[in-house]
Order: structure tokens, then C-alpha cells, then sequence
């Protein structure tokens, strides 16, 4: 423990403590029955980040649901640093034995053999190319990768095999990577997508506490851009009452940048997610909390959640309505509305087998000029 202290919560992170695992029958609760009306409880520790090591034995993920654009996805980390208060992916903690909150911030689970496993599952004869999503739950450039640099190991081992990808981030630590992205771009084999919740700088210091400062990640798409690297940007999540009227600024700036589609997505509280972020409301909009709160029900049909496909990502009615016409006129208006150039999955080759023994030949090519031939 580093000795620093923290009172009402700790400085730097987006959850305010540990609520309480869904699936677990104890919980561990601070009892301060014993100070007086003027005493205040004890200062504790600053919660420092500890990494662990993730036994994982396959490094990709699948999904078949019908509101994720991917089939495929892999992630390098579980658990993510920079602590955005409204993370979807903190429940996932959960089944690990931790906490959505703090846990989920501080206690990073690391895939040190995600390169190698991405090798050995590339060339596997059922794997055929299929679009990655790096990645699909927790943020591939979140600070750790400064240090274990597994996100750039993934993508050397997508150039070596030709595997096309779609990268997904808030930090603007994706341009340490360039030189690899041009050469997968110059195969049409990568889109990169930034996500940008807000230009506020304040409100991302508290609210997504330890990613990339918003004009950072502006400068990212810019370089991306730059270097020929098919960008788009992410507005998400959407937040009504606290950002959702950034939306016409925030897609004209993206656009400046270079991004040449942009997407969004409305919030989403899904179980332990809801408590953590109204204790964030709590301590950093008291003043907003009544109207967030009431707007969010009004796009969820009157709870803070949503569960069903096809509604989770958008919300329903006037209000989520208004939301989704706004970000369309303002996305055509900046020529954000057209995708980004297709990818090209054809160019996957195969150049080890299950076993990485390198292959003499290139399986794909080979049967495609059998194909040409007639045979």
C-alpha cells in the first residue's frame, strides 16, 4: 500500500469502493457505528493497481448476439485502469470473484501468452479469417499495455497472418502502434475506432479517470488518419442530462480530426454497473442526478436498465428517438455517415500450422489458384 489516503472515496478512480458480487452470499461491510455525529471515519488506503496472471488457454471470444457488429473478439486484459464509472464490462469481475467496482479497476488479470494463443488459434484449420475485434470487453490500450505491450504483440501476429481486426480504444497510447497499423492498413486488414464521450476535460478527468485526455484522443485520430489508417470514432456512451448535448460538437470535431464514421451508443447500467454510477452522480453531479436519472428512465422504459436485444444499445422512445435523430443529422452534416472502406478477410493466410510448424506454402493462395484452374 503506498500510505496516500482518501476520504469519500478515492481520488483517480471511478467507482467509489466494492459493491457487493451478485453471486457471492457474504459481503464485507465497513461498520462505523462506534464514532460520534462529529467524528469522521478513518482515512484508508489509496487503492494501487495490482496485476495478475490469467491462466487462459484460447485467446478468442465468441458472441452471437444480434446488437455487437462482431462475431469475434480478443482481449489481452480483463478488468481495465482507466475505471470509467459507467463501464458495461464491470459485471464481468463478478464471475472471477471480485468486485464490479474498485476490483475491476485495480485488480488488471493479464494474459501474458495472448500472442502466442492467437498464433496457435490463427492456424488452427478451422479458424478461416473470420474479423477480430480487438477487443470486445475491456480496452486493448488501457495503461498496463505501457508496460506487458501484449496488444502490440496481437497485432504482429494479425500482419504475419494476414487477419483483418477492428480496434476499438479511448487511448490515444494506439499511435505508439502506427507502424504496424499502416502496413495492416496498406492490406485493408485494420479499422481503428476512437472513442470520444466528451470534449470536456473536466468532466473526463472524473468520469472516465484514467484514459487518454480528450484532445489527446482528437490528436490520435489526426495521426490515424495521417498515416492512412481508416479511422472512425465512438461517441459512447451517450448520457442524457450530462453529455448528449455535446453530440453536434463532438462529431464536428471528430470530423475536423479526420474520422470518417462515427457510431454511438446510449448508456447502459447493466447489474452492479447502476449502483456505481449514481454513487458517481452522487459525489461529482449531485445537481444533475435528478434530471440524468429521469431521462435515462425515460429511454428505458421508465427502469435505468435495459437487457433486451435491440434495445440495450438504443433505448426506445421520444427522448431516445430525439437522441439518435440529432447524432444522424449531425453525422451526415460532418460526412460521418458513410462506413469505413470494407476489410479485406481474403488476404488471411495461413503460415504455421496447430502445431507452429511453418508452413512451406500458403494454403489460401494454393486453393485459389486451384479454384482459377478449374480443379
Amino acid at each position: 500500500m503506498s500510505g496516500q489516503a482518501w476520504r469519500g472515496g478515492p481520488k483517480g478512480r471511478g467507482a467509489q469502493g466494492n459493491p457487493a458480487n451478485r453471486f457471492e452470499s457474504a459481503e464485507v461491510v465497513a461498520d462505523w457505528e462506534q464514532l460520534g455525529p462529529e467524528d469522521e471515519p478513518p482515512l484508508q488506503p489509496r487503492p494501487e493497481t495490482r496485476f495478475l496472471p490469467d491462466q487462459t488457454r484460447s485467446i478468442i471470444a465468441s458472441n452471437d448476439s444480434p446488437d455487437i457488429p462482431f462475431q469475434y473478439s480478443i482481449n489481452p486484459y480483463r478488468g481495465c485502469e482507466h475505471g470509467c464509472a459507467y463501464c458495461y464490462a464491470r459485471p464481468s469481475h463478478e464471475y472471477l470473484g471480485m468486485s464490479a467496482g474498485l476490483d475491476f479497476e485495480t485488480r488488471i488479470l493479464v494474459k501474458h501468452q495472448a500472442p502466442e494463443l492467437l498464433r496457435r488459434q490463427l492456424a488452427h484449420p478451422r479458424w478461416q479469417g473470420q474479423v477480430l475485434a480487438l477487443s470486445g470487453v475491456t480496452d486493448p490500450y488501457q495503461p498496463a499495455e505501457r508496460r506487458f505491450r501484449l496488444t502490440r504483440g496481437l497485432l504482429e501476429v494479425c500482419l504475419e497472418f494476414r487477419q483483418a481486426l477492428v480496434i476499438v480504444t479511448k487511448n490515444a497510447l494506439v499511435v505508439r502502434d502506427l507502424d504496424l497499423l499502416k502496413r495492416l492498413a496498406a492490406e485493408r486488414l485494420v479499422h481503428v475506432r476512437v472513442s470520444v464521450t466528451t470534449l470536456d476535460a473536466s468532466l473526463a478527468r472524473v468520469l472516465e479517470p484514467r484514459t487518454s485526455h480528450p484532445a489527446a484522443r482528437l490528436r490520435a485520430i489526426e495521426q490515424l488518419a495521417r498515416a492512412g489508417v481508416p479511422v472512425g470514432a465512438m461517441v459512447a456512451p451517450i448520457i442524457p442530462g450530462l453529455n448528449d448535448e455535446e453530440i453536434p460538437r463532438v462529431l464536428e470535431a471528430v470530423a475536423r480530426a479526420g474520422a470518417g464514421h462515427a457510431a454511438w451508443v446510449l448508456l447502459r447500467l447493466p447489474w452492479a454497473v447502476e449502483e456505481i454510477f449514481l454513487q458517481w452522480l452522487d459525489r461529482h453531479a449531485p445537481q444533475r442526478k435528478q434530471r440524468v436519472v429521469a431521462w435515462l428512465k425515460e429511454t428505458r422504459d421508465g427502469q435505468l436498465s435495459e437487457h433486451r436485444f435491440g434495445l440495450r444499445m438504443r433505448g426506445s422512445g421520444p427522448l431516445a428517438e430525439h437522441i439518435a435523430r440529432t447524432f444522424a443529422v449531425f453525422a451526415r452534416r460532418y460526412g460521418l455517415d458513410r462506413g469505413l472502406p470494407p476489410l479485406d478477410t481474403s488476404r488471411f493466410r495461413r503460415v504455421v500450422d496447430q502445431h507452429g510448424q511453418r508452413l512451406l506454402f500458403d494454403p489460401a493462395a494454393t486453393s485459389a489458384r486451384e479454384n482459377r484452374s478449374g480443379r
